[in-house]
């Protein structure tokens, strides 16, 4: 029987100022991009003074990696819940690479709506990846672990090859992740194509089902 990874208490809920901070954050990110998000524009937006800021996090950096793993995170109890009725692990994890590539299409079908600030995390997410790559494999593991879980499960039930099934969790996220984050940026300056991110998780999914097939 699936069942959801369970997530570690300690990062389990933000406290409040830490809430209004990566929501900033978030805001800043959506309306001006990455050129938008400074620290001294996250305080002015929340009203709560520098001290409360750097008590926190100790700079930019930080910040946006509380963003990472805040949105992993969500995505990954969304994912788990998602995913908990379909019949298979193959199946379960074909959603959640569809959902990763293609995306949750904003109310109303506004595809634009929040490119801005996926492209600037993209931007980040690669940058991070030289310069924090420990921290910021720490703030994707909720998905990671998620994504591991499953394979573990089709292991067992004779769907996926036999292998360290985190490993091969990570190989997985890896390439998905990079390959959106290509598209992403490829976008940024367009309307996203809903049928071109379609093609795309598909060849993806094709690609990741050959690669763990048992």
């Amino acid at each position: 029987m699936y069942r959801a990874p369970q997530t570690d208490d300690a990062i389990a809920e933000l406290d409040d100022r830490n809430q209004q901070i990566v929501a900033a954050a978030y805001d800043l990110l959506d309306e001006e991009g990455l050129e938008g998000l400074t620290i001294r524009a996250v305080l002015q937006r929340t009203g709560l003074a520098r001290r409360a800021f750097y008590d926190r996090f100790a700079g930019k950096d930080d910040l946006v990696l509380a963003v990472f793993a805040h949105t992993l995170r969500k995505a990954a109890a969304q994912f788990a819940e998602q995913v908990r009725a379909l019949p298979d692990p193959l199946a379960r994890l074909h959603h959640i690479v569809n959902g990763i590539v293609i995306g949750r299409p904003a109310i109303d079908g506004d595809w634009q709506a929040g490119q801005r600030r996926s492209a600037a995390l993209s931007r980040e997410h690669l940058r991070l990846a030289e310069a924090r790559p420990v921290d910021l494999q720490r703030a994707v593991s909720p998905l990671i672990d998620l994504i591991a879980t499953i394979l573990s499960d089709g292991m067992t039930e004779g769907q996926v090859r036999q292998g360290p099934a985190h490993w091969m969790a990570l190989l997985v996220y890896n390439l998905v992740s990079t390959t959106v984050h290509s598209q992403l940026l490829a976008e940024e300056d367009s309307i996203a194509d809903r049928e071109r991110r379609e093609e795309l998780a598909a060849e993806i999914w094709e690609f990741c089902r050959r690669a763990i097939a048992a």
